[in-house]
């Protein structure tokens, strides 16, 4: 039977869509059968249960989440009585929950419902589930005595009702209480956590301002209508005097014939003193066409509004709007998850969820694997491409979910510009400033302004004076980002790097193996991709470095291989690839793949390894107990090593596209310190997928470097004879 969690509350306002998306978070990473169901559903669109079957990619049809609509539940409980409708609502859960293992069920919202004794409704439902109640508790606008009561109070109603009580929630705490409602853990049964109102959360986009006056967009793009409203000035007075009240995230309400406060307020904008979030105009005027084209050429992007109403009834509706969860803003998805797992103890909750872990591993599951793994024992990952819009939205992704430290590198002026164009809160550290408070942070620092810039310069001509490198010309190859965050990462100022979004792999890549260079026991850098299929995760090597590796470097690529994929938790069985199988084929590729596989089990004797290969007898079992019949790896290949570039390249961008796979990578192994490379057209979630991955190889090399006996600098010292050179590809071909 699916276990299940009833998310619930006892009144309006809790803002409880936070910790459901929390608690599906959890789920998800238990299993990648989750079902959704909503016992008593409002009329017209489900914002929260668009934004889980948007990002946990549900396939549970749409008709099979809500149990009744409210209307109809009245009727049945006038006509029929409670118990006909609970009966009715216990089918049509117990339908939904066959075809799951775990079922995430959103409690009433005690909204214009016209239930009554909607807890007590609430509390019987979660019983005939069989579902433990997780109840969440409004904190807006208590002090510390009125809450702890509060949650008390509830704990008691719902235990009172037969419920088992998974854990108390007190939500949009005041800072001023939320000590005293955490402090009630250990004096309730259960444990107790206490949320902190966000004002990233609470604060409606600019998307959603229009949608709820109903505005008309007369400029903007969608970076723009994304950014957080956080404020309002309202424009009456003259420019001089308007301009000192502009705060940062602002949207400036004016009438729409004040040409000179629109303009006066976009090129303050521009100048980056403050980023507003954009222009309202009332009483249904707007500047000429001229000042329109003047107002895009002075801040391309920045939303401006026109509403017909005049300002002070606008301001009153502006009032009681709130941010929300919707598919529209997966950024507030990730703040959500970010205040959830800071300060709820998830892994206690999920203890207590006793949810057990499938199988299978879904490309989510994976995912969020890698994203716990790299929280539990943070690291300080350096990005290069600082002003990269992309590279930004990843960064505030990783900062609020604690995933890692981060140094964007760039002009410090143009980072915090443009996070402030896309609406990203960084809280940006200059590169003196220290961090305060245990949390994630980011620093922006200079490269051709740093202070590390001599220093830098001294190691690169050191450790290239073999080619003729001078002082000179080093300090102004270290000015380049890629050059001074591997520095970074080598002098340990930095425990990763990840770059590419971008720059060419070649930029990547050769400042790694001039500086950094590779580990004792590897012959070359090479590379994989995590293959995240429906129900598995494979490891496909060499998709991306190396064009034609011989035989002696095949053997060291599926090694590699091998150890990159049980650090990651896929148990190693390799399988080198080949247009033959076992002894049917000849041929130099044959005998290449052959003599590699020879090498393997010489080097490695405790891999299960098997070559030369077909794909589909490696991973297929019916056509391996055809061809392979007595092979341990065949039909159950989890590392596969494609004997070039030109056919594993080819291959996982096939599989990537005809199968629906997620590719996470190229993963780079065989460096002394973790470096990698990203497609230019990486996403924002391969972004942070790909640096969590570096994260998580400077915990083990961390490790590594703590437990060995030898000198404190784990790179050792430099080769005289000078670095080997990168053999891959100098574009960026092989990984786009």
């Amino acid at each position: 039977m699916a276990r299940s969690v009833y998310v619930t509350g006892i009144g309006r306002g809790d803002g409880r869509q936070v910790v459901e998306l929390g608690v599906m978070e959890l789920l998800s990473r238990r299993t990648g059968r989750v079902g959704v169901f909503r016992p008593l559903a409002h009329d017209g669109p489900d914002p929260i249960y668009d934004l889980l079957r948007s990002r946990y990619r549900l396939s549970q049809p749409a008709g099979t989440v809500v149990g009744l609509g409210y209307d109809e539940a009245v009727a049945v409980l006038a006509d029929r009585g409670i118990d006909e409708l609970v009966s009715r609502l216990v089918y049509r859960f117990h339908t939904v929950a066959r075809g799951y293992e775990a079922v995430l069920v959103l409690g009433t919202d005690f909204a214009d419902t016209g239930l009554p004794a909607e807890l007590a409704l609430n509390a019987r439902l979660a019983n005939e589930f069989g579902a433990p109640v997780l109840p969440v508790v409004a904190g807006t606008g208590q002090d510390t005595d009125s809450l702890t009561a509060e949650v008390r109070n509830a704990y008691h109603a719902y235990a009172s009702l037969g419920c088992e009580v998974l854990a108390m929630i007190a939500n949009r705490v005041p800072d001023d209480a939320a000590a005293g409602a955490a402090g009630l853990d250990g004096h309730l049964p259960v444990p107790v956590y206490a949320l902190p109102e966000d004002p990233a959360l609470a604060a409606p986009t600019v998307a959603q301002v229009a949608e709820a006056l109903g505005a008309k967009v007369l400029q903007g793009d969608p970076a723009g209508l994304a950014r957080d409203v956080r404020g309002f000035v309202f424009g009456g007075a003259t420019l001089p005097t308007f301009l000192p009240a502009l705060t940062e995230g602002c949207m400036v309400l004016t009438p729409g014939d004040r040409a000179d406060l629109v303009v006066g307020a976009l090129a303050a904008h521009s100048a980056g003193s403050p980023a507003i979030a954009g222009v309202l105009l009332t009483v249904g005027e707007h500047p000429g066409e001229e000042t329109m084209a003047l107002a895009a050429r002075l801040s391309p992007g920045t939303p401006v509004l026109s509403v017909p109403g005049g300002s002070f009834s606008t301001a009153g509706e502006l009032m009681s709007l709130e941010g929300r969860l919707t598919t529209a803003n997966p950024r507030k998805a990730e703040i959500a998850l970010g205040l959830f797992e800071g300060h709820v103890d998830t892994a206690r909750l999920t203890e207590r969820l006793s949810v057990v872990r499938g199988d299978r591993v879904t490309p989510m599951m994976f995912e969020h694997e890698l994203i716990e793994r790299a929280r539990a024992d943070r690291r300080h990952v350096v990005l290069p491409e600082g002003t990269e819009e992309r590279v930004l939205r990843a960064a505030e992704v990783l900062l609020r979910r604690g995933v890692c430290d981060l140094t964007l590198l760039g002009d410090e002026t143009a980072i915090r510009k443009r996070a402030a164009e896309l609406g990203i809160d960084l809280g940006l550290l200059g590169p003196e400033e220290l961090p305060e408070g245990p949390g994630a942070f980011a620093r922006a620092v200079d490269p051709y302004t740093s202070p590390l810039r001599e220093r830098f310069a001294e190691l690169y001509a050191k450790l290239r004076a073999h080619r003729g490198v001078t002082y000179e010309l080093a300090y102004d190859q270290v000015a380049d980002v890629s050059y001074f965050g591997t520095l970074m990462v080598q002098e340990g100022l930095a425990d990763g790097m990840v770059s590419g979004a971008a720059h060419s792999t070649a930029a990547t890549l050769r400042p790694a193996f001039e500086i950094i260079r590779t580990k004792p026991d590897a012959e070359i850098v090479s590379s994989v991709f995590f293959m995240c299929l429906a129900e598995k995760v494979l490891v496909y090597g060499d998709c991306a470095v190396n064009p034609d590796p011989d035989a002696e470097q095949l053997a060291d690529i599926a090694v590699q291989s091998a150890a990159t994929a049980a650090r990651f938790g896929v148990d190693p069985r390799i399988a080198m690839l080949s247009y033959s199988t076992g002894t049917s084929g000849s041929g130099a590729d044959v005998d290449k793949v052959r003599r590699a596989t020879e090498l393997v089990r010489e080097r490695r004797p405790d891999l299960l390894v098997e070559g030369p290969i077909q794909y589909d007898a490696a991973v297929e079992p019916s056509v391996a107990a055809t061809k392979l019949p007595e092979s341990k790896v065949a039909g159950r290949a989890t590392v596969l090593v494609f004997p070039d570039l030109n056919t594993g390249n080819n291959t996982y961008k096939a599989v990537q596209r005809s199968a629906g796979a997620v590719a996470v990578g190229p993963v780079l192994q065989g460096l002394r310190k973790p470096v990698n490379d990203l497609s230019r057209g990486a996403l924002v979630q391969d972004i942070v997928t790909t640096v969590a991955i570096t994260a998580i190889q400077a915990q083990q090399s961390r490790r590594a470097a703590d437990a060995a006996a030898g000198p404190a600098d784990p790179a050792g010292p430099a080769d005289p004879a000078g670095p080997t050179e990168p053999t891959g590809p100098e574009g960026k071909a092989a990984n786009e």
